[in-house]
Order: structure tokens, then C-alpha cells, then sequence
């Protein structure tokens, strides 16, 4: 019986692991904070590194040590019914209501638009999306190969594409960052800000997401004992990690040379564009472009084959994966076509909500594996977490609801007031109260087991 991957197997794995969780958002990000950090740009990337990098790896090894097969087991660990709301929850947020749609999006705005006429957009955004989700359809109809496909073959052209930008940058710099003032934000607290920075890229729940593939996939590579299992997703998950890492210093770095020419630019999507002109001139709005669908290709596939899997096995006599795949697609294609823009505002508030709810699964799931399973630690802190997570979605809200929302300012003034609010981690002090009490209840039960 095989117990350990090949050096080889777990680099595959890694790749297929990085190319699933980098998507457009991981490039701009980085890029956008080293242009704001300028000189200060080193103690802002540790700190987008601690939580953007960090955190997303502490998820792997939470399911890893969990020995938790997908994020149904791991939520089953409050009870049966938080697991079906949970699961269903974060997979329809940010995957057919935000993000699916969105990777389409991107794309067009960064490859396409450019190239046609305002006139036209309409129509070309329609073709295009077809072609996107059409791609995305034939690779999520056959989940068994997303390992090849993601893991040898998209992450590594994703990664030649940008490899040529970023040593484009590195041999011949813009100018020299060092000597340049970083913007108010970074100025005092540019670790404090990249911290924050790192954390609001949400990864985490994508780590979570794509658990069910990448458990799967390393089933697929011969691994069956659950120890074993988690051995191979706790290293694919570091070295997916490292990885991480050194693209977000690159991209960091060269952003922040890029403020020598170009100033402070809107967003980072700019950053990029003005980088790959300075360089390339025509041709690198077309780099760009590739390397942009490229990782949203990547992260396309990745969550529509991770949505329909979940739901499958969560509701199998409803439809089959197929079928999931090709309503999801359906779905995706024509949020990005007629309202995105509503779409993620009504999105964000339940990711805003799932956020909190998440950290605190992997912290609990992380805890077990030093004083054991605790059912009550596990419900009082997902009780304190889910309350202040609330105060969370209500800050999120779009202006229509909130206008609406009988005492709106009431609520919102008294989630502000939890401690840590304004870095968005009003839920740490509720959590750890909650876990705390559930810890203390616990010791006065015996015989405690796992849900089954």
C-alpha cells in the first residue's frame, strides 16, 4: 500500500493547489500595495504574506489534521444541519453569485476591451463569455483530469506568461523604489496595513472550497489512509504556499517600481496594464491579457468542478454532477452578461458573513487536534462567531437594503463597537468567549464522540 506521494506527485499537486487559488485578485492585490508602500514595501508584504499566505495554509492543514474530507465533514462537526447551510452557503457565494461570474469578467476587461470599440462591447462581452464557459465546461466534465490540466498544463503557462513580465521588471527596473515616500496609509503601519491587506483577499475560502479536489486528487495518486492523506495535503499545501509567496514579493516589487513612471494608479489592475506597456508596448496588453485569462481560467474551472462535486454529493437524487456543471455554467455566463454588478453587491454581505464563520471553523478544527473532539466548543464558538459575523454582513449591506432595514444605525453602531471592528475582526473577542465557554461545558460531559 503506497503511504507517501513522489517528490514529483507533490509538486504536481502543489501547482494544481497554486493554480486553483490564484486568480486575477491575487495578482492586482499585491501589485496595487507595493506601489501605495513604495519604500515600506518589505514590512507590507510580510504582513500580506502572514494572512494572505498564512492563513490560507493554516485551512489546509485544518482539514489535514481533521482528517476531514471536503468542508461537509468538517461542519458536520457543529451538527448535520449547519453543515448543509454552511457548505451551500459558501459555495453558491463565491462561486455562481460572485466569483464564476466575475473570472469571465476580468478577463474580458483585460483582454478584450481594449481591442473593441464601446459600440461593440456588448456584443463581444457575449461571445466571449460563451467561449469562457464553454472552455470551463469541457475540463469540469472531466474532474479526474483537473490535475493534469490545472496542475501541469494552465499553471504553468499561467506562470511563463507572468515569469516574463516579472523578469522583464526585475532586469531592467523602472526606477528605484526605495526612494520613494509610501502613501498615508503605509506610511506608519505598512505592516499593519499589509496584514489587513492580506486578510480581505478572502483565500480562505477557497482553500476550503477546493478541498473536496484536492483531496481527491490525491486519492487519485494512490494515497487511501486518511494519515496518509493528510500528510500529502499538509505538504502540497506548503509548497502551493512558497510558491504564493514569491510571486506575491515579485509582483509587490515591481509594482512599487512602476510609481517611478506612472505615479499612484487607480487600482492594480492599472499597475499591470502600465507595467506591461512600459515594456512591451502593444504586445504586453496582449501579455497581459493571456496571463489574466489565464488565471481566471484556472480559477473558473477549479470552482465550478468543486461546486457541482459538493452539491452532488450533498443532494445526488436532485442531479447528477454533469448536470450541476452545466447549470452552473449556464448560470455564471449570464450573471456576467446582464448584472455583475448587482450580483456581487448583493454577494458580498454573505461573504462578508461566511468570512468570520470560516476562520473560526479552521481555529476549532486546529484546536481539536490538541484537547480532542469538544461538540459544545464547537457550537459556543460558532455561536459567538456567527452573532458578531452579522455586524459584519449589516456593514457590507448595498444602500438599498440599508435603507430599508428597520434601526440599521442602531445595529451598525453597536457591531462597531466590538473590539478589533474597524480591521474587520469584530469576531475574534465573541469567538474566543464562545470557545471558551464551550471548553468549561465540556468538562462536565464524558464519552464525547463526532457527529456522524
Amino acid at each position: 500500500m503506497k503511504h507517501r506521494l513522489r517528490k514529483k506527485e507533490y509538486m504536481f499537486v502543489a501547482s494544481m493547489l497554486f493554480g486553483l487559488l490564484f486568480g486575477a485578485g491575487n495578482l492586482i492585490f499585491p501589485a496595487a500595495m507595493g506601489q501605495a508602500a513604495a519604500r515600506e514595501m518589505l514590512p507590507a508584504l510580510v504582513g500580506f504574506c502572514i494572512t494572505g499566505v498564512g492563513l490560507p495554509l493554516l485551512a489546509v492543514a485544518a482539514m489535514g489534521l481533521s482528517e476531514s474530507e471536503d468542508l461537509f465533514a468538517m461542519g458536520r462537526k457543529v451538527g448535520s444541519g449547519f453543515a448543509y447551510f454552511f457548505t451551500c452557503a459558501l459555495y453558491l457565494a463565491i462561486g455562481p453569485l460572485f466569483a464564476i461570474p466575475r473570472t469571465a469578467t476580468v478577463s474580458f476587461q483585460v483582454g478584450v476591451v481594449p481591442f473593441v470599440s464601446p459600440e461593440e462591447q456588448s456584443a463581444a462581452l457575449l461571445i466571449f463569455s460563451l467561449l469562457f464557459f464553454a472552455v470551463t465546461l469541457y475540463f469540469a466534465f472531466r474532474p479526474s483530469g483537473i490535475l493534469t490540466w490545472v496542475g501541469k498544463v494552465l499553471t504553468p503557462l499561467f506562470l511563463f506568461f507572468l515569469g516574463i513580465l516579472i523578469c522583464a521588471a526585475v532586469l531592467a527596473p523602472m526606477g528605484d523604489a526605495t526612494a520613494l515616500m509610501p502613501t498615508v496609509a503605509y506610511e506608519s503601519h505598512s505592516f499593519f496595513k499589509g496584514l489587513l491587506e492580506g486578510y480581505n483577499t478572502m483565500d480562505v475560502l477557497g482553500v476550503l472550497a477546493y478541498g473536496n479536489i484536492l483531496i481527491r486528487s490525491i486519492r487519485l495518486l494512490g494515497l487511501s489512509e486518511p494519515r496518509d492523506i493528510s500528510y500529502g495535503t499538509i505538504v502540497s499545501g506548503s509548497l502551493a504556499a512558497f510558491l504564493m509567496v514569491v510571486i506575491y514579493a515579485a509582483l509587490t516589487y515591481v509594482g512599487a517600481q512602476s510609481r517611478s513612471i506612472y505615479g499612484i494608479d487607480a487600482n492594480g489592475g492599472d499597475v499591470l496594464h502600465h507595467i506591461a506597456l512600459y515594456y512591451f508596448g502593444a504586445f504586453g496588453s496582449i501579455l497581459l491579457g493571456i496571463t489574466i485569462t489565464f488565471a481566471c481560467l484556472k480559477t473558473s474551472i477549479g470552482l465550478i468542478t468543486a461546486c457541482s462535486t459538493a452539491f452532488a454529493q450533498l443532494f445526488p437524487r436532485a442531479c447528477s454532477y454533469r448536470v450541476y456543471v452545466i447549470l452552473f455554467c449556464l448560470f455564471s455566463c449570464a450573471v456576467a452578461n446582464v448584472g455583475l454588478s448587482r450580483m456581487i453587491g448583493y454577494s458580498l454581505p454573505a461573504l462578508y458573513f461566511l468570512y468570520p464563520i470560516s476562520m473560526m471553523l479552521i481555529v476549532l478544527c486546529l484546536l481539536e487536534a490538541q484537547i480532542g473532539y469538544r461538540r459544545s466548543v464547537y457550537i459556543c464558538g460558532m455561536i459567538g462567531t456567527g452573532i458578531a459575523a452579522v455586524f459584519d454582513l449589516l456593514r457590507a449591506l448595498p444602500p438599498g437594503i440599508r435603507e430599508i432595514l428597520p434601526a440599521y444605525d442602531a445595529l451598525r453602531a453597536t457591531g462597531d463597537m466590538l473590539p478589533f471592528a474597524a480591521l474587520g475582526m469584530g469576531w475574534a473577542l465573541p469567538a474566543a468567549v464562545g470557545t471558551l465557554l464551550g471548553y468549561l461545558l465540556s468538562l462536565q460531559k464524558k464519552g464525547l464522540s463526532p457527529a456522524k
